[in-house]
């Protein structure tokens, strides 16, 4: 089924059926686009740790009447008027969050975990000034040091690899490089570790040289929130986040602090620091997702993505594929494809998978022989598919079916039928609305 012909889910909720409904007269291209995707959401696996299902609360209030508002400023201090309500869900969103990770101050505004990070380093150094960081190669962010991206740019970057042994953070190892190179900021948090984050020893690190210790959290968030994983809190100077990955929100930024003068300075190197008018609407969404993720269930949610993971991974490494660091703690996992496969590639993997319903991003290994967009492995991830009500038991057909594929090297019949296999498997896990 291609874009062009495809035709939304029956499942949809009443909202979104409505609002096709409305472009089928309106705009029928981009109905037939929406329609599309909504069909490829319910009908494939997502994989993609950075990626989840939001609830269509959120969704629908990310489309409602709050993007229809310029707010500048912050609550009670805004350039526009007619901003009662916006001030409300600001202050909502912001006390919710304080809620959810235990800390002191809020800053719903940031755009993405990218713009967070831009707000965060202005506000806790000068351009020029030294940053200690985990490079991308090794499952760091572009956003901590990556030379085209603004860290790399105005900030004079230090790095710490992993282990080149075990894969795995070397406290001692990150301990001498701070000594030596004396950074004036030291981050930690990751997009592709799998492991338990020390946050305490890390800010035993940066006191010991005088640095701010920032923890970028966007993958983990979800899971630190629920009490799945280690908080960064009383440990970091500064939290940044998505809001979305773990924490099944609205694609946004998130920025936390418990020290009231550190806070001061992010609010404004926020507004009018590095960004206009917050989206007030996608800000309403967060609202939305924080009081989610104060509920219960949320921690059963994040206790069973972890789950889902560990089994994912048991079931990758039956297969006889290697796993970096040996396995995983929290949502993801890094696959090195060698193992199984020495010719396999992640950028072929990843195209194969796609055309048989299955959605991953190709990955980059520790140390890989492989330029970044072709790779040597692929970045696995749980979130979503806990959404949709998949558990453990369930884990070992996906393996069997990423395996299938790969192995086949995408021959075509293999691809066509794992494709029917997996549109009718989703069937019976439908996505929550």
């Amino acid at each position: 089924m291609t874009p062009a012909t495809a035709t939304a889910p029956a499942s949809l909720d009443h909202l979104s059926q409505g609002l096709l409904a409305l472009l089928h007269q309106a705009d029928p291209d981009v109905e037939r686009i929406l329609a599309g995707e909504a069909d490829r959401q319910a009908s494939t696996l997502e994989l993609i740790a950075s990626e989840n299902h939001v609830s269509a609360a959120v969704m629908h209030v990310v489309g409602s009447w709050m993007t229809n508002k310029y707010a500048e400023g912050y609550p009670g201090k805004r350039y526009y008027g007619g901003c009662h309500f916006h001030d409300q869900i600001e202050d909502l969103a912001r006390e919710r969050a304080k809620r959810l990770f235990g800390c002191r101050f809020a800053n719903v505004q940031p755009h993405c975990g990218a713009n967070a990070n831009i707000a965060a380093f202005m506000a806790l150094m000068n351009p020029g000034d030294r940053v200690l960081s985990l490079p991308i190669k090794s499952g760091g962010h572009l956003s901590h040091g990556l030379k085209p991206n603004f860290s790399g740019t105005f900030y004079d970057i230090v790095e710490y690899g992993l282990d080149p042994k075990t894969e795995l953070l070397d406290y001692d190892a990150i301990e001498r490089i701070a000594v030596e190179s004396k950074p004036k900021l030291i981050i930690c948090g990751y997009s592709a570790y799998s492991r338990v984050i020390d946050f305490a020893r890390f800010r035993a690190i940066a006191d010991k040289v005088g640095a701010f210790l920032m923890a970028d959290i966007a993958h983990i968030a979800g899971l630190v929130a629920a009490g799945v994983h280690p908080s960064p809190f009383p440990h970091a100077h500064v939290v940044t986040t998505t809001t979305h990955k773990t924490l099944r929100g609205p694609r946004g930024g998130l920025i936390l602090s418990d020290n009231e003068e550190i806070a001061t300075k992010i609010d404004r190197k926020v507004f009018p620091g590095s960004q206009g008018g917050p989206l007030m609407h996608v800000i309403a969404g967060k609202a939305v997702a924080f009081g989610e993720a104060l509920k219960p269930e949320f921690k059963v949610y994040s206790r069973q993505v972890v789950a889902n993971s560990k089994a994912l991974a048991a079931a990758m490494q039956g297969h006889g594929y290697r796993l970096c660091t040996g396995g995983t703690d929290n949502h993801v996992m890094l696959v090195d494809l060698r193992q199984r496969d020495a010719e396999l590639t992640g950028a072929d993997a990843e195209k194969w998978l796609e055309s048989a319903g299955i959605i991953v991003n190709k990955n980059g290994i520790p140390n890989d022989p492989r330029p970044p967009m072709v790779t040597s492995g692929l970045r696995l991830g749980t979130p979503a598919l806990t959404t949709r009500g998949l558990q453990e038991a369930q884990m070992a057909q996906v393996a069997a079916w990423l395996d299938r594929v790969m192995v086949s090297r995408g021959e075509a019949g293999v691809v066509r039928a794992v494709r029917e296999e997996i549109r009718d498997f989703c069937s019976r896990f439908p996505l929550p609305h």
